[in-house]
């Protein structure tokens, strides 16, 4: 197994894991699945390869919730405290991991802003970051 590059943990502790390979994208999501999983204008999220994910406590303690219609989106959590926390998109062979559940600075940051003709009205954009209206290589919005 690979040293860690990166460890992360939900608020309460009960659920940790690390990360052993570089991160490979990140975005800011703006859509409204995204902002009611976090309970927030929007979702930082950070993109693994699918290998790099290990689980190092509590893993038996991970819930999930994918809304039927949703071809994309699933969100994982703890089942104590509730904090969202990574997950593996077998279809696209990849990790998606909340940047907020991290341990430290990951020194990768976002590189778009996707589905921002959903964002919430009240967050401001103020950073120079491309932005789409939907997620990169869509041509057409999800059922939000």
């Amino acid at each position: 197994m690979s040293q860690p590059v990166l460890t992360g943990s939900c608020l309460c502790g009960a659920v940790r894991y690390e990360l052993t390979a570089a991160p490979v994208w990140s975005h800011i999501c703006h859509c409204s699945r995204c902002r009611k999983a976090t309970g927030s204008g929007f979702a930082a999220n950070l993109f693994f390869p699918l290998e790099a994910l290990r689980f190092t406590r509590g893993e038996e303690l991970l819930g999930s919730f994918a809304p039927p219609e949703a071809e994309r989106f699933k969100h994982v959590f703890c089942s104590i405290c509730g904090s969202t926390l990574p997950y593996r998109n077998e279809s696209r062979n990849n990790v998606l991991v909340p940047m907020g559940s991290l341990d430290a600075d990951p020194e990768f940051t976002p590189r778009a802003h996707i589905f921002v003709d959903s964002k919430a009205p009240w967050v401001t954009i103020g950073d120079e970051l491309p932005q789409h209206p939907y997620a990169l290589g869509s041509a057409k919005p999800p059922d939000d």
